[in-house]
Parts: structure tokens; C-alpha cells; sequence
């Protein structure tokens, strides 16, 4: 199978930048390629102006992309940046898919994921993809056990 070229934006904590990293990887490791729209350290945004930020850096970039993914670990929840680009994704129409961090127990979803998540995955790299494809609506614990699913949407990544 010829791999596959998908367009996310990953929101997250900065402090969860060397995750992103593994997340692409065993997302590539599985026949999927993400081209990522995200701000991190290693494509810094430098303004300071909150309004500029949200309207000229990350709403724009948010367009870019077929899907926002949420990387969830236990600093997510109280995101400011991370609601907002969630609430900003959904009017959008964009497909949002959670994927619990690597290795975290306990957290808990940012509320504004918890109410547009379309998918919300474990650390596995097939259900990652299903979910950016828009081909599964599950929803998983944090261990990866199957919580439940949620009605699949017409549009997909």
C-alpha cells in the first residue's frame, strides 16, 4: 500500500513537544504520513499578541489541515490554547481525534474535546490512523480498552 499524506494540526502542551515527535513516528510506522500545522519548539511562534496569535498564526493553520489532533496528557486539561483551537476546529468543520499520551494515567480531557471529539484513541498506531480517516468513531480508555464509540461523521481527513 502506497503511503498516505494527511494534513493535522496537533494541539498540545509545549511541554509535550518530544511526544509529537513519537506520535508522528508510529503514525508513519503504519503507512501514514502527517504534514503537521502545529507551533512547536522546533517551529516557534514568536508573537506576543493573543488575538494576533489565534487570528494570523493558528486559525489559518487550522484551515490548513484536514484534522486536529489532541495530544492528551495530564497538563492538556487546563489549556487555554488547547480549548481554543478545539472550539475553533469544530466551527471549522474540522475532524478532531484525541490520542491519549504515551504512558499517562489518570488525566482527563480538555472539556471542549470531551464535547467535539469525533474519535478518541490509545497509544496504537492503526486505530490513530482509522481515526484521522474518519473510518472509526472510538473512543478508548487510557489503557486502550474500548470505552465506546461515537456515530461517524459524513466528512473524513
Amino acid at each position: 500500500m502506497a503511503e498516505q499524506i494527511r494534513n493535522v494540526f496537533i494541539s498540545h502542551r509545549h511541554e509535550d513537544d518530544a511526544g509529537l515527535t513519537d506520535l508522528k513516528q508510529l503514525i508513519q510506522q503504519h503507512g501514514m504520513t502527517c504534514r503537521d500545522y502545529s507551533i512547536t519548539a522546533d517551529n516557534p511562534n514568536n508573537a506576543h499578541n493573543e488575538q494576533y496569535i489565534k487570528s494570523e498564526i493558528l486559525a489559518p493553520r487550522i484551515r490548513l489541515a484536514g484534522c486536529l489532533l489532541v495530544y492528551v496528557s495530564d497538563r492538556t486539561r487546563h489549556s487555554e490554547w488547547v480549548e481554543w483551537e478545539i472550539e475553533y476546529a469544530q466551527k471549522q468543520g474540522k475532524r478532531i481525534v484525541g490520542v491519549w499520551a504515551r504512558g499517562d494515567r489518570d488525566c482527563e480531557l480538555p472539556a471542549a474535546l470531551d464535547r467535539h471529539a469525533d474519535a478518541m484513541v490509545g497509544w496504537h498506531g492503526e486505530s490513530i490512523i482509522d481515526a484521522i480517516r474518519g473510518t472509526s468513531g472510538a473512543w478508548h480508555n487510557q489503557d486502550g480498552s474500548m470505552y465506546g464509540y461515537r456515530p461517524i461523521p459524513r466528512y473524513s481527513c
